[in-house]
């Protein structure tokens, strides 16, 4: 599921302020990274199964590997975890709407911060 106009995404942050933000949201980098991309989980483990939002970013300058890079956000996902064959974000799954408003909760309370914390352009979309 796509969470489309929360103001997340195409924001371009530097990668060392995310780091610093997101896990104030239960958003974690962990190991979910490469040279030219990231992702933010946070993981919801409820009765009706293992959830996953995430926030998924690109380098458009830098290196993420030196912690150097600047990131642009794209659009905040939902999805469900299926053992052993991993996470489906598809329409047809079903997100209990209790999780769905939490969701867009973190991701409002998430965007006022980033904008609050990153002047200017870099946090603009």
């Amino acid at each position: 599921m796509k969470f489309e106009n929360t103001g997340i995404e195409d924001i371009c942050a530097d990668l060392n302020v995310l780091d610093d933000i997101m896990p104030q949201y239960g958003l974690i980098r962990a190991e979910q990274w490469d040279y030219e991309r990231v992702t933010y989980d946070r993981k919801f483990e409820l009765s009706e199964g293992i959830f996953y939002l995430r926030i998924f970013g690109t380098a458009t300058e830098g290196d993420v590997g030196t912690h150097r890079a600047v990131i642009k956000l794209l659009t905040p996902v939902l999805g469900k975890h299926y053992y052993p064959h991993g996470v489906e974000y598809g329409k047809d799954e079903v997100f209990p709407q209790y999780l769905v408003k939490r969701c867009e909760h973190i991701l409002k309370e998430l965007k006022e911060e980033i904008t609050r914390t990153i002047p200017g352009k870099q946090a603009q979309n």
